[in-house]
Parts: C-alpha cells; structure tokens; sequence
C-alpha cells in the first residue's frame, strides 16, 4: 500500500495513539546520537518494518548520500540509502512509531507531504524529534540538553536539562515544514537536543546518546535509564582525556571552555536563586574567535 511515496508494508497494523520518535539525519544527528538512539528504543520495544520510501531517487542525491555494496551468500547486492519506517506496540500506554528521516535534496514538498501523510494515518498523538548538534561545550563537563515539552509532564527531574522555545530566525532545513504541519494538525510535539564538544566530532557518540536517553526516561517511565550506553560513553571521553594531556593547545582550550561553562552554570543558578553573580572569565582571543564562528555555525544547522 502507498501512502504519500512511501511503500507500506502489508498487512498494515493497526496502531493505538502512537507516539513517533523521529531523526532527521544529517541535520541534527551529530555523533549519530538520534539514530543510536532511535536503535536502542527500537531493540528494547521490538520494534516491526513498517515501509520506506517507493522510490528513493525522487528526493536523495545518490553523490551525496552513497550507496554501499555488500556481499550477501557470495553475491554483491546494493544497499541504497532510504528513509525508513519502523513500529511498536505495546501492551502498556501508546504504541510507537520510529521515523528514520534523511534531508532530501530534490522534490522536497511531496517528502514532507508524505510524511505528514503517514503521521495522519496512523493518527499519531505525539511526535519527538531527537538531534545533537556541536557547541562550545568541554567533555568534562556534563552535557547540556535542551529542548521543549510543552504541556508533557516529567516523572523525574533531569540536570543540565534546560526547556526553552527557540527565537532563531534565518536559513533553515526544509523539514521544518514537517514540524509546521504537525502544529496544524494539533499533535503534541517535544524535542530534545544535545549538545556535543565541536572539537572531538566522535562518528558515534555514546555519552551523548546516554544523555538522550536519560531524558526520554524522565518522559516515558517505560524506558528505563539503564538502556543508555553509560559505560561505552565514558570509556570515550576517558581516552580523549589521556589524549588531552598530550596536546597542550587543546588542554588550553577546553580548560577556557570549562571556565566558561563554570560561568554560564553559576549566572544561570544564581538566576534563579536571585542573586548576583560576578563573571570574571576572561577568554582568550582564540576561543572567541571560536565562539563566534561556532555561534555562526549552531544558526546555520538550526
């Protein structure tokens, strides 16, 4: 069955008030921390094959998003890359849809209007969307998240997890049509964005993704904190520590990052407590040339 230009798998089933889990790769997965994610969720649900799109070429740059080769029983198959469409139910609560959503580079309305098409079949109430972009953030420190969850209640408070709406005006990704079609139709939405070390760049970002995870708990009381890669995360950042030590440059930078950080931390907590707090961090000419690049930077991908 077709719905919009994605082939469904039949027999369709049929979902209770599903709430969608979407990524959107490469804008905001970062350190793949939205498709580690989703993976983590889709295993621990048992999540099905849904569909994907009929005809990927419509809307993918096939130079830019490559196709793999892989040899399955002795024969060489091609792997082409597709947005992809996973399900789960469950006995307890909604069922789940997992979106696996790339950025098209052609025919970009019929994308978006095809997903909006899938998201009103299967009458979803709740659409998550979950991302990670690069910062002026040290790996020593506690990641920051940030996101919205409007009127959704947290079961558990969740530390350097700050909930703001965004004021940003400019360029953008084409698939914030998705987002302004789901505001139409009155699904309840709410994203969480972590924020990662623009200097390290990791293709897999384990701590990151713990940290996505710890806040889809405080959300969904059903997934549990535990499933986060703790430990893989912090064997990471532990060995770009011993590397640290041996680049002086870098060592400088992120222990400006850290007073920087230490900072912000401390106006924000004296903020709220009513205080004053004095700020005395005084940042090198290279780390604010940094900042301002970087800032440049966080507005294109936003």
């Amino acid at each position: 069955m077709r719905i919009g230009a994605f082939e469904i798998v039949e027999p369709i089933p049929e979902l209770r008030d599903p709430h969608a889990f979407a990524m959107i790769r490469p804008w905001v997965d970062v350190g793949s921390v939205g498709t580690l994610t989703l993976s983590r969720l889709e295993r621990f649900l048992g999540s099905k094959d849904l569909g994907k799109l009929a005809r990927p070429g419509n809307f993918f740059d096939f130079t830019r998003y490559r196709p793999n080769i892989r040899l399955v029983q002795g024969e060489r198959r091609v792997t082409i890359p597709n947005s992809n469409l996973r399900y789960a139910t469950s006995e307890e609560g909604p069922d789940y849809l997992f979106l696996h959503m790339m950025e098209p580079h052609a025919g970009s309305e019929d994308y978006t209007d095809s997903i909006l098409e899938v998201i009103k079949y299967f009458g979803v109430k709740r659409y998550c969307r979950l991302g990670a972009m690069y910062d002026a953030v040290p790996h020593t420190r506690p990641l920051l998240v940030t996101g919205s969850l409007g009127e959704v209640p947290q079961t558990k408070p969740v530390p350097n997890l700050k909930l703001r709406s965004s004021n940003y005006q400019g360029p953008t990704t084409i698939m914030n049509l998705v987002s302004e079609g789901i505001d139409r139709m009155g699904i309840e939405t709410i994203n969480f964005m972590v924020h990662l070390p623009q200097y390290l760049q990791l293709e897999e970002d384990f701590t990151g993704t713990s940290r996505m995870i710890e806040c889809l708990s405080s959300v969904y009381p059903n997934i549990p904190s535990d499933l986060a890669p703790v430990r893989r995360g912090q064997r990471q950042y532990r060995e770009l520590t011993s590397a640290v030590e041996r680049n002086s440059e870098l060592k400088s930078l992120i222990q400006q990052m850290e007073a920087y950080y230490d900072a912000q931390q401390d106006e924000e907590q004296a903020s709220v407590e009513g205080t004053a707090a004095a700020s005395d961090v005084n940042l090198s000419p290279e780390i604010e040339r940094f900042l301002d690049e970087l800032g440049q930077q966080m507005d294109n991908e936003e």
